[in-house]
């Protein structure tokens, strides 16, 4: 039985772009980067180092030539907070890209966009 989600893939043109992103902007951790020797390296990032769910960032183009069926395409993720308003002001004052504030049913969310254009949202959770 499946009890967790443990790892999202998340295929990136420029690894440490990405990781200067997600670290220094939205405020993540490098939990641990492997480099195989041969050209194959990944980086996971996760909120903390205690967090049950870590992204990988992949090299998008090595993946591609590796596996030319995979889907390469961003996942449409949703994280949580208990701090919105601060995330949101942090990320402003971070010069992310960041969508309007708003109040859906299931809570205030705001989307924003990585280094690449991608988008991701943050939903208020208490």
């Amino acid at each position: 039985m499946i009890t967790k989600i443990g790892q999202i893939m998340l295929y990136v043109n420029n690894q440490d772009e990405a990781v200067t992103f997600w670290t220094e902007k939205v405020g993540f951790s490098v939990i641990s980067e492997e480099d195989n020797g041969q050209g194959m390296k990944w980086i996971e990032i996760a909120p903390s180092k205690d967090a049950e769910t870590a992204f990988i960032l992949h090299n998008k183009e090595l993946i591609a030539k590796m596996q030319p069926e995979l889907n390469l395409q961003t996942p449409s993720l949703l994280l949580f907070s208990d701090k919105l308003d601060e995330i949101y002001k942090d990320f402003k004052d971070k010069q992310i890209t960041v969508g309007d504030l708003v109040t859906l049913p299931s809570g205030r969310v705001f989307n924003f966009a990585d280094n690449e254009g991608n988008y991701f949202a943050v939903l208020e959770k208490k």
